[in-house]
């Protein structure tokens, strides 16, 4: 019965076995070598021995799994024919050797890795990829780059010569479709089952993190860095104790007009009453692609490429010193909806545990408003659909709108123009069905290729950013005209954001001035004009919005009401992926992975620090995003009244939240 099972699997596959050999031999030889590093402390103990070589061998076989599916797929399709060709035995022999010379590469880039951070790759190495020019010049300035590369032909060719019987064999012998592809499907349920059933964290079974950290597989857990979008805050940067750390933030958001009065001194919920009489006025915050302050003429430039968003300027609440917190898309719309400091990795739109958060939407619509994120593009790009979806937002995208109505599209979405005419509609869906609305528009127009409809500005489209912004306050103008001749627009405040500056890529450290953004805040019957110089950070949109609309709620955010604010407490955040800003009295603290902490002055004129208010800002830094990564990170940041109910239904309980007071609004009507 064996023997009849065993003649159903095809000897075409033998070179599977020989890549499985060839990387599970290079991924000991490189764990050893780790092992063997002189900064790396873990003890030969009997403990330490399994776990670093029995669950690593695991996780190689994970990392081979996946490694050999296109060579599965290849050897599978071939006929016997053009297999057994000479011309194609070479090809097949030139393919694995280069195969063979990248694993080992890989091997070398994992030693380099494991000298920096002691650790396997991560995110870190993720984000190496958007920053290829820094991270090359540095390994070609810190190691023997062109003797290195040309020493590890020396492995691969060794690959090569002990595989090449198999290889021969396998490519010669005689086989069937049948026995062909049987072979492969079971070799590809492999793959499947450790997708399935793997899973990175299974290796942390020591308080040694390098012991688990040998244990893993450098292949295996850059592709599950990718996945997962997340560096664990407080095994690479710097820490202060978990009370410290509380205890410093619940003293500064109770500043910002409320009082903390969660039940634990590590929980962050307080109450947060309402200067204003409550109202019931809608909301439309518009976070606009790419909008840098550097654009707008009000704010200096002289290009004349934002007439509509300049005459706004005189007629709004304009903040003129406000930051985004990164440079991606789903960075702003985590500012934005979740009021949180930006943390390690990953915005949290896109990472995995992001359901039922605590959000701009799930506050509202506690207060009976129907939200809605409109989105131009199509709602799955970058997880913005799914993470929406489950924030208390129904999300609307450019699927809504029939092919009639779009004037224009491009691969990133629909015109701005057609996008505010969607969302004109949904705002008279809610209009008519008596209910307040919030809507959280995304644009699309001012991102590459910068193309727009023709006849609509003076600058053709396709030629650059500058028509791309022309065109953008072209469609914001022309929607708050059409929105004028709404019954709802009386009772509508407008918000208008950018998501990020135009370009802030291509460096580790942090360029402050090119995350500065716009902020207006418009409603004629109820916002009287002003500009504020204040400096402000993208998180605090939320509780400002909030504020303006009378609404008392027990709340989570880290921002502020920038209409309450006292002085002296402004504060903005600015980060990449791995690198955290914090920007205090014209100076910025940043932290590092591998517990680095510096402070620079950004502002020319900004005063000389003190030894102590040194360290107190630094402080500050710190806790903030050490207590935004944990409440993240242990599932605290979620909207309590999500989970109630879902606790109801399960039968569960779940933890409630707590009260107090605040001071006037200086500018509502």
């Amino acid at each position: 019965m064996i023997s009849s099972f065993g003649r159903k699997f095809s000897p075409r596959f033998l070179p599977v076995v020989a890549l499985f050999a060839v990387l599970l031999g290079l991924s000991l030889v490189t764990r050893i070598a780790l092992w063997l590093h002189p900064d790396t402390q873990v003890g030969p103990s009997a403990s330490h021995l399994l776990q670093v070589f029995g669950v690593g061998l695991g996780f190689d076989l994970a990392a081979a799994a996946y490694f050999m599916i296109p060579m599965v797929l290849y050897l599978a399709l071939i006929p016997d024919r053009l297999a057994r060709w000479w011309p194609h035995r070479g090809f097949f022999l030139l393919i694995f050797g280069a195969g063979c010379y990248v694993l080992s590469l890989v091997a070398l880039s994992e030693w380099v890795f494991w000298d920096e951070f002691a650790s396997r790759f991560n995110f870190i190495a993720v984000d190496y990829l958007v920053y290829t020019h820094e991270v090359l010049g540095n390994i070609w300035e810190s190691y023997p780059v062109g003797r290195l590369l040309a020493l590890l032909v020396v492995p691969a060719a060794l690959a090569i010569w002990l595989s090449r019987r198999a290889i021969a064999r396998g490519l010669t012998a005689q086989t069937t479709w049948r026995t062909r592809c049987f072979t492969a499907a079971l070799l590809l349920a492999v793959p499947l089952l450790v997708f399935r059933f793997v899973s990175t964290d299974q290796k942390d079974l020591s308080d040694n993190t390098q012991a688990n950290e040998l244990a893993g597989n450098g292949i295996y857990e850059f592709f599950a860095a990718n996945r997962n979008n997340e560096l664990d805050y407080e095994r690479f940067y710097t820490t202060l104790p978990h009370d410290e750390a509380f205890a410093r933030v619940r003293a500064l958001l109770a500043d910002s007009g409320a009082s903390v009065t969660g039940e634990t001194p590590l929980r962050l919920s307080r109450h947060v009453v309402a200067s204003a009489r409550p109202e019931k006025l809608n909301v439309v915050l518009i976070s606009v692609e790419s909008l840098g302050s550097e654009f707008i003429g009000e704010l200096g430039n002289t290009e004349r490429i934002t007439p509509e968003l300049d005459r706004l300027s005189r007629a709004s609440l304009l903040f003129t010193n406000v930051y985004a917190t990164g440079n991606r898309t789903v960075r702003g719309l985590e500012a934005l909806s979740l009021s949180i400091p930006p943390t390690p990795g990953q915005s949290i739109v896109k990472r995995p545990n992001n359901e039922e958060m605590f959000s701009l939407g799930a506050v509202l619509e506690d207060q009976g408003y129907d939200c809605k994120f409109v989105y131009g593009g199509y709602g799955y790009f970058d997880n913005m659909g799914y993470f929406f979806a489950h924030s208390d937002y129904t999300v609307v995208d450019r699927t809504a709108l029939d092919k009639p109505d779009i004037h224009y599209e491009n691969i990133w979405g629909v015109a701005d123009e057609d996008l505010f005419t969607l969302s004109l509609r949904e705002a008279d869906k809610s209009a008519a069905d008596g209910k307040p609305f919030f809507l959280h528009v995304m644009t699309t127009s001012n991102h590459r290729p910068y193309t727009y409809p023709k006849g609509r500005i003076d600058i053709p489209s396709g030629t650059g950013r500058a028509g791309a912004v022309k065109y953008t306050d072209y469609a914001i103008g022309k929607f708050l005209r059409d929105a004028k001749s709404k019954p709802w627009f009386d009772d509508t405040v407008f918000v208008i954001v950018a998501d990020h500056g135009a370009s802030a890529r291509g460096t580790t450290d942090i360029p402050v001035e090119r995350y500065r953004i716009p902020l207006w805040i418009y409603s004629p019957k109820h916002v009287e004009p002003a500009r504020i110089d204040r400096l402000a950070s993208q998180i605090d949109v939320p509780p400002t919005i909030l504020g303006l609309l009378g609404v008392d709620y027990d709340s989570k955010f880290f921002g502020y009401d920038l209409l309450r604010l006292q002085p002296g407490h402004e504060r903005a955040f600015v980060a990449t992926y791995q690198t955290l800003g914090y920007l205090r009295d014209g100076w910025l603290v940043t932290l590092w992975p591998k517990r680095v902490v510096k402070l620079r002055r950004v502002e020319p004129d900004a005063p000389a620090l003190s030894a102590q208010r040194e360290d107190e800002i630094k402080r500050e830094a710190i806790s903030l995003y050490q207590v935004a990564a944990q409440e993240f990170h242990l599932g605290m940041y979620g909207d309590e009244e999500q989970r109630h109910h879902r606790a109801r239904l399960t039968q569960a309980d779940s933890p409630g939240s707590p009260t107090s007071g605040g001071t006037p609004s200086p500018v509502l009507r």
